[in-house]
């Protein structure tokens, strides 16, 4: 009877034991750095052998427009290391994440090479529908987060390769919206390698951002405003990034630098009050397939501004990671070869718009901009603490919000 007292006591020991490892979370980083692995490798490691379009499942819309498939592939290239771009930037080391971090960028690189090869089966649609315009741009950022970890360790002949393709693009005659900005973020890139770039090209972006511009941290995504997440997707980083690269090479800017990253601080306060109590945020507009790239600005300030003085590093760790949790924890955003499927939450491809296809959902792949930080920085060693919704609908204070020009 003793014996089988003392078995039963070690077995509930056990039990409570097992439980509270099975249920004690990952770190927030090493979730992040797990989940962009998981995004990011059936990408990267076929496209490092040349693979890509021979082995990824592609899925369209089924509203698709008819365009030329192949566009997939850029897409999800493109805007993938827009995303990743500042995480390989970090020096190596013999963490679990360092690994997959050196694994990713030496499959990235490969990668570059073979995007401009014409020999190689992955040879992207530079030359194909305008879309190349977009996905170009996405590249042209990933190159402009981390110069010297994806740009100048590539080989002169696939730098002059990049240059030529990036130029051949000028025939491209983008939509008077948001695309005017994929525009200025390639021309802003070949001014940053001391390339002649198009000064027109980078003129008209900023001067009709400045006049879209419509107060409160908003730009109108062209003459009409429309609700969706386009401010997050494309404005205000390109707009920040060209600025910024502008002023360093002393060029004409109709909008400074420090005004596009006020403005996008002031979104930043706004769209993490959109995150709500439970993680989660409105799927409002078009584009909801690209998850988490709405909060692109908000990331990109982590990594490389700093966030607004309303926010602090813990409340948007913890609301960015619940929303991440909470979005990724549902079965379908995977298919059964771990590449991205549409949809928001889950499998929902009735949810594509006409131009998307899943490479295209790369674009979720923004948010990720943090894991540039190193690990103790205080982003990821500071407490979780309660995000903006969470604590006025608890009853607890928080800060009042008022409008906000933002003109000068």
């Amino acid at each position: 009877m003793k014996n089988c007292i003392l078995t039963l006591c070690f077995l509930l020991s056990f039990t409570t034991y097992a439980q509270k490892k099975d249920t004690s979370p990952e770190s927030d980083r090493a979730y992040w750095a797990n989940l962009c692995y998981k995004i990011s490798a059936p990408v990267l490691s076929n496209m490092s052998k040349g693979e890509l379009k021979k082995n990824m499942t592609v899925e369209l819309s089924p509203q698709w427009d008819k365009r030329d498939i192949s566009v997939t592939y850029m897409e999800a290239f493109g805007r993938l290391m827009a995303g990743v771009a500042p995480w390989l930037n970090l020096p190596d080391d013999n963490t679990a994440e360092g690994k997959q971090r050196k694994q990713l960028r030496e499959w990235a690189l490969k990668s570059y090479a073979h995007s401009v090869d014409p020999n190689s089966p992955d040879y992207l649609g530079w030359k194909g529908p305008s879309q190349a315009l977009v996905d170009a741009a996405y590249i042209a950022t990933s190159f402009i987060r981390a110069p010297k970890t994806l740009w100048e360790p590539l080989d002169q002949t696939t730098k002059d390769r990049y240059i030529k393709e990036f130029k051949s693009l000028r025939t491209i005659q983008p939509p008077y919206n948001n695309w005017i900005l994929f525009r200025g973020i390639i021309e802003a890139f070949l001014v940053s390698i001391d390339e002649d770039a198009d000064g027109f090209a980078l003129r008209l972006a900023v001067q009709k951002m400045e006049e879209w511009y419509l107060g409160d941290g908003w730009y109108s995504d062209g003459p009409e405003y429309s609700l969706d997440y386009y401010n997050g997707y494309v404005m205000h980083p390109m707009l920040v990034e060209i600025t910024e690269i502008l002023e360093s090479k002393k060029m004409y800017t109709a909008i400074s630098s420090d005004l596009a990253i006020r403005r996008m601080q002031r979104y930043n306060q706004l769209i993490e009050r959109l995150i709500s109590p439970e993680g989660t945020f409105p799927a409002v507009g078009r584009s909801m397939t690209y998850r988490m790239g709405s909060f692109q600005p908000l990331a990109l300030a982590v990594w490389k501004y700093g966030l607004p003085k309303t926010l602090t590093n813990g409340q948007v760790r913890s609301a960015l990671t619940t929303v991440m949790k909470n979005m990724f924890s549902v079965e379908g955003n995977f298919g059964k070869d771990d590449f991205l499927q549409l949809g928001f939450v889950g499998h929902q491809p009735e949810l594509a718009d006409y131009y998307t296809n899943n490479g295209s959902l790369y674009l979720t792949s923004l948010v990720f901009l943090p894991l540039g930080l190193p690990a103790d920085a205080p982003f990821w060693t500071a407490p979780a603490e309660e995000w903006t919704s969470k604590r006025a609908w608890s009853g607890k204070s928080f800060p009042k919000d008022y409008h906000e020009s933002i003109k000068k």
